[in-house]
């Protein structure tokens, strides 16, 4: 069992060199209880809803430890949200080694496992590394983090436990699912 740390939500639209012009990926961390619905927390936004958001990229996740590792990795704190745009950000749970098709329960809200993260130019640029390698760097590490898909709308709140009451323990693993047949140990 884990324990959400956060829940965060779009703080502002920033311009972005990409194609859309703006991101929505400065996320910061939002105080009591939120709604969560089929398309993820209320008053966040996705700015390229072609690659982010839906319903089944509704919530994305991102762990501590990782989020950690990195930060010793970059020499630079990952805090919550902002840099990584995550909407829950998780301790004590294996975010990225999470099944396709696991269900965590949080407060009275279900999510499904649906896919990892495919890092990209609008995160690099958002990292200030769009020059280093960033989005190969990121991928390389599988510490990819995992969108949900919203099985049960409710509410929920930092502190509150994650419990995983659905493994899916036949099927592979997001950093599985990202890697391909044959890939998963590159």
């Amino acid at each position: 069992m884990g324990t959400l740390l956060a829940v965060c939500s779009v703080h502002q639209l920033i311009p972005d060199a990409g194609t859309v012009g703006t991101t929505a990926i400065d996320k910061r961390p939002v105080d009591g209880p939120v709604k969560v619905g089929r398309l993820g927390v209320y008053a966040d936004v996705q700015a390229d809803r072609a690659h982010h958001g839906g319903e089944l990229q509704a919530v994305y996740a991102y762990a501590q430890e990782d989020a950690d590792w990195w930060a010793q990795e970059l020499g630079r704190e990952i805090p919550l949200g902002t840099l990584f745009g995550e909407n829950l950000r998780t301790a004590g749970i294996d975010v990225s080694g999470a099944r396709v098709g696991e269900r965590w329960r949080i407060g009275s809200v279900l999510l499904e496992a649906t896919k990892p993260r495919n890092p990209c130019m609008t995160f690099a640029r958002r990292m200030g590394l769009e020059n280093d390698g960033w989005v190969r760097r990121f991928a390389a590490e599988r510490r990819l983090g995992t969108y949900f898909r919203v099985v049960e709308t409710g509410r929920i709140e930092a502190g509150q436990p994650i419990e995983i009451v659905d493994p899916a323990a036949d099927a592979p693993t997001v950093v599985e699912a990202f890697a391909g047949p044959g890939r998963a140990s590159d």
